[in-house]
């Protein structure tokens, strides 16, 4: 798998655990708020039909305590009355109010009139509860809520019902009315409903929107990742130019240097082979300044030769990259009196050959530059290696210059070659320079990047 998919996975994939432990946490946290919400709403709900009932009961004793209260009402007229008055208080489709003595018999049921007059003191639910004994009971005790399966008349269906009660202190009778507990559950089972639609589409807008976020980072990434590689293609082209560039300009060197110079030198000691072996044929007596001429003339070739040999692979590096700086730091001190602080914190035979031809180049015409231009009178040079990163810094403290108004002189030029050598073989190289605080090169190599 690619670098690049790697960082666009690690990109996404925590991003994308992350949303997915935040949308299930909330679903979690959110349906155990609902329930506690709808707990209470139930709670709530329940809280306010008790005052509902209670209320009912203190309309019905409004009703009839006229009756109560007129003497001059007979016992039997006074009760008849009262019957009446309640079998007419019926309110909603199934709220009535209901009537029963102390043993049980039942006197008013306006909704199921073939209970009146029957005794329903043993009286079950379907659960085996006594339901009119427990009614009784409760009113007795001072009056309360009581809840029971109990027929619901608008649906014929047994639903679960919650009564108050209270006693008729003078003919100590029951009086009560109930609701049924149905049309909660009904509400409850809506809002649950509700709350689990809503919670299954936050989910899925949640997903949805981690879906966009992981669409649009992926093209981001692709984004980044193509213009990343037409940056570096351009990048290499650059580099692959700059090579074709540097060994046009090396060869083109190099063949001067052997049109100019050897060449040269070998067609001057063609020309006194030629004279002398002229002379032999015409029996002429050879003067020995002919033989030593050419023998000036070779020794001068093989000094050339040398040079050329020197300038592709200097042999000073034969012998390790410290003794050829450090040699060619002593020439440059004899050749200019120029001081030389000099550190080196690597191992020999660390460096690839490369490296150590490169910064031998590089200390090479920085001496050149510093001699021509710089008018300083002391360098400092480090090159130190620390695990597997190489730093070259060469400093003076000359006059300094302004990189702009260099590029298209010697210096210029040389400092150009400097950074495409250091470049060419992937290294890093920054220049620094400012008027009174002289010039610094620094070159960095990452040699767990570099192919040995």
């Amino acid at each position: 798998m690619k670098l690049k998919i790697k960082i666009l996975l690690l990109a996404i994939l925590p991003m994308l655990i992350v949303a997915l432990l935040i949308s299930f946490l909330s679903r979690h946290q959110v349906q155990s708020l609902s329930e506690q919400e709808i707990k209470t709403f139930e709670t709530n709900f329940l809280a306010s039909k008790r005052n509902e009932l209670k209320n009912y009961v203190e309309l019905a004793l409004t009703s009839i305590n006229p009756v109560l209260a007129d003497a001059a009402l007979s016992d039997a007229m006074a009760k008849t009355e009262v019957k009446r008055i309640l079998n007419g208080l019926i309110y909603d489709s199934d709220g009535y109010f209901f009537v029963y003595d102390q043993t049980g018999k039942n006197l008013v049921h306006p909704i199921t009139p073939i209970l009146v007059g029957q005794n329903l003191y043993d009286l079950k639910d379907p659960n085996g509860n006594y339901v009119i004994r427990s009614l009784l009971e409760m009113a007795q005790s001072g009056g309360g809520y009581h809840r029971y399966l109990w027929n619901k008349p608008s649906e014929d269906s047994i639903q679960e019902k919650m009564s108050y009660v209270v006693v008729i202190d003078r003919w100590k009778w029951m009086m009560g009315t109930g609701l049924y507990l149905d049309d909660i559950e009904l509400e409850v089972t809506k809002i649950r409903k509700q709350v689990k639609i809503n919670v299954h589409q936050t989910f899925v807008k949640l997903l949805l929107i981690v879906l966009i976020a992981i669409v649009v980072i992926t093209l981001l990434g692709l984004g980044i990742n193509l213009h990343e590689t037409r940056v570096a293609d351009k990048r290499l082209q650059q580099l692959a130019l700059k090579f074709v560039r540097f060994q046009v300009n090396e060869r083109r060197r190099f063949a001067r240097d052997l049109h100019d110079g050897i060449n040269q030198l070998l067609v001057s000691v063609k020309y006194r082979l030629e004279s002398a072996t002229a002379k032999v044929k015409r029996s002429e007596t050879l003067a020995t300044s002919d033989l030593e001429g050419c023998t000036v003339v070779l020794d001068s070739s093989i000094q050339e030769i040398r040079r050329i040999s020197h300038d592709l692979r200097p042999s000073l590096l034969d012998l390790g990259l410290e003794h050829a700086v450090l040699s060619l730091l002593d020439e440059f001190k004899q050749r200019t009196g120029i001081n030389a602080l000099v550190e080196f914190d690597f191992e020999a035979g660390q460096l690839p050959e490369d490296i150590e031809i490169t910064l031998y180049r590089l200390v090479q015409e920085a001496l050149t530059n510093i001699e021509r231009h710089s008018k300083a009178s002391r360098i400092q040079l480090v090159i130190s290696m620390e695990e597997q990163k190489l730093t070259f810094t060469l400093s003076d403290n000359g006059v300094g210059f302004s990189l702009k108004s260099i590029q298209a002189s010697p210096l210029g030029i040389g400092l150009k070659n400097m950074q495409e050598r250091v470049e060419l073989i992937g290294g890093h190289f920054k220049i620094r320079s400012k008027g009174d605080e002289g010039t610094s090169i620094r070159v960095v190599f990452i040699l767990e990047d570099y192919s040995w």
